[in-house]
């Protein structure tokens, strides 16, 4: 069985303030990293809300117009405003 090399106190690879050095540079690449991945996930959330958005604009305008072709505008603002969003 092998001995655990054990390496004397003034032989450590790097001198303590490379140390911290590297500790508070780990932090910041962390603290990025978080950033980053904040900002990415909220743009992907709002995307994925506008995307969606988007398709069912289309599936309500599909569905005027089969339904009442002479006054699509008025169909699609009156379902709109009764699915509780703005008019346009």
């Amino acid at each position: 069985m092998a001995l655990p090399y054990i390496v004397p106190e003034d032989k450590t690879p790097f001198p303590p303030a490379a140390r911290a050095v590297n500790a508070r540079s780990a932090r910041g690449v962390i603290a990025a990293g978080a950033v980053l991945a904040f900002v990415i996930g909220t743009w992907l959330v709002w995307f994925s809300a506008s995307v969606q958005r988007k398709f069912q604009e289309e599936d309500v305008l599909a569905a005027c117009q089969r339904v009442m072709p002479e006054t699509v505008e008025r169909c699609v603002d009156t379902v709109t405003i009764q699915r509780g969003g703005a008019r346009r």
